[in-house]
């Protein structure tokens, strides 16, 4: 069984960038540089089958490269902070992609989330953060912004959980079409 997720990788630069934001918010475990991604779709645990079949679905998907900006900060969890997060500018290009991911992957029989994509690269998970603590945070960098930044292709990636951080593996990439 894989446990499989379907994002954008981000460069050295941008997670560099994402990086100078990881500090100062007691509870925080900061997620490491390398795992630094955008997910598009969840897929959860898929035998080889499964893996096959998300393979083969992904690999249909037609949509153009486009430029992404990453803006602001967040956080999930209302009174209860769970994770502090980088927003992503508007981007209807970015939406695109990710219905079209979407639509394919419940094609395929995949049962996704049926919550809203809210598009961010998640910098750390909370334990025991205070809701003002987290507020204080997102204020002190809601300035935050780095891009426009090329998104060239998409990937499927296999997660296995670890003690400290998950280790995340690309299993197959799929490029986005040149003609911006």
């Amino acid at each position: 069984m894989s446990r499989l997720f379907v994002a954008l990788s981000l460069s050295e630069i941008v997670a560099d960038a994402l990086s100078v934001l990881q500090y100062g918010v007691e509870g925080a475990r900061w997620r490491p540089v390398e795992n630094f991604h955008l997910t598009l779709a969840f897929i959860g645990e898929a035998d080889r089958h499964g893996f096959g079949a998300a393979v083969d679905v992904l690999s249909t998907i037609e949509a153009p490269a486009f430029d992404m900006r990453l803006k602001g900060a967040g956080f999930f969890g209302d009174k209860r902070p769970t994770s502090l997060w980088a927003g992503v500018e508007q981007n209807d290009a970015l939406a695109h992609l990710q219905g079209k991911v979407e639509a394919a992957l419940r094609r395929a029989g995949f049962e996704l989330e049926r919550r809203k994509f809210t598009p961010h690269v998640t910098l750390a998970y909370l334990r025991n953060t205070q809701q003002d603590a987290a507020a204080r945070y997102c204020a002190e960098h809601g300035l935050f912004s780095c891009g426009p930044f090329p998104v060239e292709a998409f990937h499927l990636y296999s997660s296995q959980l670890g003690g400290e951080a998950s280790h995340y593996e690309i299993e197959a990439s799929y490029s986005l079409s040149s003609s911006r």
